[in-house]
């Protein structure tokens, strides 16, 4: 089951908006065939690592990190593929969450006389596809913000000017986590301030995840860098015309959503994205637009880089947040990771009941 997350790992970039999946097929011990799911499109894991395997499945061990599908999508059922290669046993790292599938591939295959088995390594293959999972039991994508900052909070200077806070090192491992989200996020505050192009730069990837901006008035520059060159959306909380037309012309797609304050309502975007299959967004935006995120409860887990400086309390913090007068009001979060990346620090932490 170890090898067959390794696999799974393959499609970290990739596979959206399917989960990451690896199968090996073995015998006393012996692997006979492995695969891993590359694509929406492409064959599943079980597909491959039968096809590696031949005749040899016949009787073999299966080792899925996820149970294997029962419904016809672009692929056709993997339960009923294993069943007709003749394996003898199953075991899956936990249920599929997906309500199509949800424990019927499981039991498919025990009523084929397969003897099955699920749990193994199951936290582990959870984390790997956490944003599946979360699309498929909450409704909305895992969110994961991303913050660069000195070691006294600050994100930027009071005039906006940012770049370069952390190193190159912390900016490429940043990229990386780019490479892995469906979707990046900012708001049209950062697009003023820094016109950045948000997309994936410092790592190898085959794909480029949408790119969204938070913009309430509609006040993107036709000429900002985020829409240039790709899929990008503008959720707004106005309909104008005019602005909509000369952005759309640009190549953005327009998706207004408002709430009753007359900003954006971040929980329907955020549904809006997993109705469009964004299993992980990942938001690099100003102080004010995290802060809005956090007070919503939309934040699971933040990526923090420290930089080894000060800047003072004059420059922008992290969260515009409202002033506690308890500090009970303080807001938990579970450390999961700390490393140095360069001359950074890295924090990555889960925020304790988003």
């Amino acid at each position: 089951m170890a090898r067959a997350l390794q696999l799974a790992r393959r499609g970290l970039y990739t596979t959206t908006p399917n989960p990451r999946v690896g199968c090996v097929i073995a015998s006393g011990g012996r692997v006979l065939g492995e695969g891993w799911h590359q694509r929406a499109g492409a064959p599943h894991a079980e597909i491959e690592a039968l096809a590696a395997a031949g005749e040899a499945a016949r009787g073999a061990t299966a080792y899925v990190s996820l149970e294997p599908c029962v419904h016809q999508g672009r692929t056709g059922p993997c339960a009923r593929a294993l069943i007709a290669a003749g394996v003898s046993r199953l075991v899956a790292a936990h249920a599929d969450p997906n309500p199509l599938v949800g424990g019927k591939g499981l039991a498919e295959l025990a009523a084929a006389g397969i003897a099955v088995e699920s749990g193994l390594l199951e936290e582990a293959a959870r984390e790997l596809n956490i944003g599946f999972v979360t699309r498929m039991t909450r409704g909305r994508p895992w969110i994961r913000m991303k913050i660069a900052a000195s070691l006294d909070g600050r994100t930027a200077l009071n005039n906006g000017m940012s770049r370069w806070i952390t190193g190159a090192a912390a900016r490429r491992d940043g990229h990386a986590w780019r490479a892995r989200a469906c979707a990046v996020l900012t708001g049209i505050g950062t697009v003023r301030d820094d016109d950045p192009q948000l997309t994936v730069r410092e790592v190898d990837t085959t794909r480029q995840p949408l790119r969204v901006v938070v913009d309430s008035r509609l006040e993107t520059p036709p000429a900002a860098k985020v829409i240039a060159g790709g899929a990008s959306l503008i959720a707004a909380a106005v309909g104008d015309a005019a602005r909509c037309r000369a952005l759309q012309e640009r190549g953005a797609e327009i998706f207004v959503c408002a709430n009753a304050g007359g900003k954006v309502d971040l929980e329907a975007l955020m549904r809006e994205l997993a109705r469009r299959g964004m299993n992980e967004v990942h938001v690099e935006a100003g102080f004010k637009l995290n802060g809005s995120f956090l007070r919503e409860g939309l934040v699971d887990e933040l990526v923090l880089y420290l930089a080894p400086h000060l800047i003072g309390d004059a420059a922008r913090g992290m969260f515009h947040l409202p002033e506690l007068e308890d500090l009970k009001g303080k807001r938990a979060l579970d450390v999961r990771d700390l490393r140095m990346v360069g001359d950074d620090i890295r924090v990555i932490a889960r925020v304790a009941n988003p």
